[in-house]
């Protein structure tokens, strides 16, 4: 299963497409309206408009074997603590080894921004952050599957 933190994300038709390429569902999730679908392996999810609900949502499901496409790094630490796959949407990978360093470097930004020491512009999403993300939800895929293939073995008896 794949989660996307829909809100504000830039790639939802990158992850429709490596998601379709790998039979993988997808389920967006979002604090307003999002764009129905036909195709029965993707899902909009809704959520109120409470701060936090819709990382609340994919942080009480997302686990081992799943994928998370988010940029907030709190909800990246949550779902990295839950097993989960997580990227952003510039094909910046959370896990065990960067997540500490990542939610410290937001941390210190956003106390930056606070102050007034930073104004806090962002860069614009470019072109080579796309295919990076391109190419971190290939490898992510494939290895979801391997983990989800490894589990069904597992259930079945076999070594």
């Amino acid at each position: 299963m794949i989660y996307v933190d829909a809100d504000a994300c830039p790639v939802k038709p990158e992850v429709i497409k490596v998601a379709e390429r790998h039979g993988l569902p997808v389920t967006f999730v979002a604090n307003s309206g999002l764009r129905p679908s036909r195709d029965p392996m993707i899902r909009n999810i809704v959520v109120s408009g409470a701060f936090d609900a819709a990382d609340d949502w994919i942080a009480e499901r997302a686990g081992a074997g799943d994928i998370v496409v988010t940029a907030d790094v709190p909800l990246a630490e949550r779902c990295v603590a839950g097993g989960a796959l997580v990227t952003g949407p510039t094909g910046r990978l959370f896990d065990q080894a960067n997540i500490g360093m990542a939610r410290a470097m937001r941390d210190l930004g956003q106390h930056l921004r606070e102050t007034g020491e930073s104004k806090g512009y962002n860069a614009a999403f470019s072109p080579r952050d796309r295919s990076a993300f391109l190419q971190t939800m290939e490898r992510l895929c494939r290895q979801a599957k391997s983990i989800q293939a490894k589990r069904e073995d597992e259930t079945k008896g076999k070594p």
